[in-house]
């Protein structure tokens, strides 16, 4: 499948990401990432290795929007944050001061 990846077109297939991500080690995520096969890599370690240029020249999106289109799982850990509840002061300081919760 052709993908455009910093203004350059890339025929891709799945086996040869597959096969291009073998035997890399995964660096920790922290934003957006691609699994590839039982690994988890972060999006822009996946193009960097696919496409064989600088991080800096594409962006984690495109990534994404390639890798998608050849099937493969995709992640934004950017938006994956749990929701949390938000306390009002007053609740904050009960809660401080270890009175009962109320709501």
């Amino acid at each position: 499948m052709r993908c455009v990846i910093a203004r350059f077109p890339f025929d891709l297939t799945k086996s040869g990401v597959l096969e291009s991500m073998k035997g890399v080690k995964p660096e920790k995520v922290v934003g957006p990432s691609v699994i590839v096969g039982r690994r988890t890599y972060p999006a822009k370690q996946v193009g960097q290795v696919v496409t064989r240029q600088d991080r800096r020249d594409f962006s984690a999106g495109e990534v994404l929007r390639a890798m998608t289109q050849l099937g493969f799982t995709c992640r934004d850990h950017s938006q994956a944050a749990a929701p949390t509840r938000t306390l009002s002061a007053f609740q904050e300081a009960s809660a401080m001061l270890g009175a009962p919760a109320t709501v």
